[in-house]
């Protein structure tokens, strides 16, 4: 093996490393000196935190870009010669020569794509290891039979680096797959980001890390426009967000909000459970329906001889069924949400009950014309309209409402539903916030709007404070400017002035735009922010009414979904992805299915297959595993269940890598008194050497060894994840029955 190769290498990676050190060093003082400039103008003010911002920016892309740095160098045959690597990076040079590419741009899609059969002008692909910032291995691939140069470094195997990737014992955290990404991954990852891509995988295909590459892609190929509205990935539980969180970040990219649908509703979390029974009722697309019929209903009018009698000064008044029914009818009619139609419904009340007083005050006995002019009946409405007694009729018969409010009134008292499905949803007031309830809030919110009338007055009250600041700042730069040019003809100094002073309103307008959040940060509070573009894992879990909200997140349309129909284990996820986008863009959308899985050793595989093909699916077809590790599933049988998970724990559980225990959730308090270190009824540390799961939140996660223990306790597709998660061993321990499909399994390890 040539040393010479390597320390070739050697030498560009450390100089490398001194580029980035001194790229951050000047970061780290631009920041400084930008906090430490003291402007008093706003137009100092806002240039700095602009600065601070982009330069923070940089920051993150620097310190993303320490690991792995340079991971590949593509040789051309034209004698182009270009590393490819996390980020890309300039010489200090005059013509800043790039010194390394960055894996997402066009130049380097050769090393992802080109083959012996399609080089794309490659001679060579090189794959460099380093450990830190020392470059531990090489592996060169010959695309060009013709060349006959070797470096000594030539790989036995093409799929020597991720075979060696997959190999590795996994830590709690998914990595990027930057260095390994393979060409069906790459054609996904780059495919343009408009319109809805739907990308279907099994167990261990790899399509959650290909989503997550297709973000930071994404971010890269359309900053400007992502930049401003992000990007949202929408993943199925915390511990999954946990899980895949640090991806995004080693590439560089941290304008992504990470949520589950749990979260996406600004001022709520969602803490509580509930039955599947009622998450499935709150799912379906009728609650969008039923949910509207309750906002209604809460939009009343007297009963007919019963009208509500309003005291007053002057006699008290009547607010009857006739006019109530025509002020709901108008405010109706209006078509808007229903906090916004109170003001229609009250003006016409109001005038309703105005008339009535005149009527009354202004009347002539002897038949003449009322004896109130307009004035005197402008007067009378006005303080009709600023009657508390007015004004709390009105709140009965149309009452201002909240999303968290009305829901739950509607929760603990449903209406428009079977008697069943009532039960099943029914709640008392106050309960906690549950994952299903976030949709509902959301549809209350679009189906409620919110009366913003009195916050813009305030708002354009402030605005006019602000320019009326603003241009006493102008009007003393102004001066002090004149005096600046007074040596200057008055023509040169006025085109001067023009250049370098805007007017009062566009300084206050720049003073509001100045709220350095982030695009992501500012989106997590903001119920009607629109993003660039969405992601969305495990898709096919989620509810009807689910997809509502997040398709009022995304007018564009433009999504990624990622997820596998065979998966679906919610009773109220749509399942198909015909389902899920008909409603929404019928049927404007791209299929596209990872086949090949890189997880799962073909061992575990073939036990795992067995489940589909014994719940009445006989032709299913898994995944391909492009591993083996020899090492068979086992299954044992137990009368103490939790000695002998401890047991199988202990001979498990390696120096390296996580081990995972899927159990029923009402097993996990004895089985954890029995696991050192081990909690139940806490969300799982996925850092830990060993953690204790559910099936519903193993979804998405992979370990090197997993127990699976009472597996005839689960759905079909949860005993299919449970089955799929490990990447090396897989052991099943039981006190009843094996399923029939898992009855080949071996009895002992």
């Amino acid at each position: 093996m040539s040393t010479e190769e390597l320390r070739e290498e050697q030498q560009f990676v450390s100089g490398l490393y001194a580029r980035l050190d001194a790229l951050r060093e000047e970061a780290e003082a631009a920041v400084q000196t930008s906090l430490s400039q003291v402007g008093n103008g706003l137009q100092a003010r806002l240039e700095r935190d602009v600065m601070v911002a982009e330069q923070s920016g940089l920051l993150a892309a620097f310190d993303a870009g320490e690991n792995g740095l340079c991971f590949g160098r593509l040789e051309f045959r034209d004698g182009r010669d270009h590393h490819i690597g996390r980020i890309g990076i300039r010489a200090s040079d005059d013509r800043r020569t790039p010194l390394v590419i960055d894996w997402r741009a066009d130049v380097a899609r050769p090393f992802y794509l080109a083959t012996g059969h399609t080089p794309m002008g490659l001679r060579r692909r090189r794959h460099i290891t380093t450990k830190g910032r020392e470059v531990t291995a090489l592996h060169d691939e010959i695309l060009d039979l013709g060349d006959t140069t070797r470096t000594g470094h030539e790989a036995a195997d093409a799929d020597e680096v991720l075979l060696a990737a997959l190999d590795s014992a996994r830590t709690g955290r998914m990595h990027d797959i930057v260095r390994t990404i393979q060409a069906e991954q790459d054609r996904i990852i780059r495919a343009p980001h408009r319109g809805v891509l739907v990308v279907e995988g099994g167990p261990g295909t790899g399509k959650t890390v290909v989503a997550l590459h297709r973000a930071a892609f994404l971010l890269y190929a359309h900053r400007e426009l992502l930049a401003k509205r992000a990007v949202l990935i929408v993943g199925p539980n915390p511990a999954f967000l946990g899980y895949i969180g640090e991806v995004l970040p080693a590439l560089g990219e941290t304008g992504v909000l990470l949520s589950t649908v749990g979260e996406l509703f600004p001022g709520v979390r969602a803490t509580g459970t509930e039955s599947p029974e009622a998450a499935e009722v709150k799912g379906r697309a009728e609650m969008a329906d039923v949910l509207a019929r309750a906002v209604r209903d809460r939009q009343r009018i007297p009963e007919p001889g019963e009208p509500l009698v309003i005291p007053h000064d002057d006699g008290d008044l009547i607010l009857d069924w006739t006019i109530a029914y025509e002020a709901r009818d108008a405010a109706r009619e209006a078509d808007v949400p229903h906090n916004l139609g109170r003001p229609y419904f009250a003006f016409r009340i109001i005038d309703a009950l105005t008339g009535q007083l005149a009527e009354r005050i202004g009347h002539d006995p002897y038949g003449g014309p009322n004896f109130l002019g307009p004035d005197d009946i402008a007067q009378l409405g006005k303080a009709i309209a600023a009657s508390p007694e007015v004004h709390a009729a009105i709140e009965e018969l149309w009452p201002t409402l909240t999303p968290q409010g009305f829901v739950a009134d509607f929760l603990e008292e449903p209406t428009g539903l079977g008697e069943q499905d009532a039960e099943a949803i029914r709640r008392p007031r106050g309960a906690p916030w549950t994952a299903a309830d976030i949709p509902l809030l959301d549809e209350a919110a679009e189906l409620l709007g919110h009366d913003d009338s009195a916050e813009r007055a305030a708002a354009e009250a402030e605005r006019a404070k602000q320019i009326a600041y603003a241009q006493g700042v102008l009007d003393v730069s102004r001066a002090s400017r004149t005096h600046e040019f007074e040596d200057k003809d008055e023509d040169d100094a006025e085109v001067l002035l023009a250049h370098n002073i805007i007017d009062a309103e566009r300084m206050a307008e720049r003073q509001e735009e100045a709220d350095h959040r982030s695009a992501a940060e500012r989106a997590a509070a903001d119920r009607t922010w629109a993003f660039g573009h969405i992601i969305v894992d495990e898709a096919q879990e989620l509810s009807a009414m689910a997809w509502r909200l997040l398709m009022r997140r995304c007018p564009t349309r433009s999504m990624t979904l990622v997820g596998d129909p065979a998966q679906t284990a919610e009773a109220g996820g749509c399942g198909s992805w015909e389902n899920i986008l008909r409603p929404y863009v019928e049927d404007r959308w791209e299929y596209t299915r990872l086949g090949v899985n890189y997880r799962t050793p073909v061992e575990i595989m073939d036990v795992a297959a067995e489940v589909p093909r014994a719940a009445g699916n006989p032709d299913f077809r898994p995944p391909s595993s492009v591993r083996s590790t020899g090492v068979r599933p086992w299954a044992r049988r137990a009368d103490d269940l939790a000695a002998a998970v401890a047991d199988a724990v202990a001979a498990e559980a390696r120096d390296e890598g996580r081990l995972a225990v899927i159990a029923p959730r009402d097993l996990h308090e004895g089985l954890a008194a029995r696991l050192p270190g081990v909690a139940a009824g806490q969300a799982p540390d996925l850092t830990r050497p060993v953690v204790l799961i559910d099936p519903r939140q193993a979804k998405g996660l992979e370990f090197d060894t997993v127990l699976v223990v009472e597996p005839a306790r689960y759905g079909t597709s949860d005993l299919y994840v449970a089955l799929t998660r490990a990447t090396q061993r897989l052991g099943i321990l039981y006190a009843g029955e094996l399923p029939g499909a898992l009855t080949r399994v071996a009895a002992t390890p």
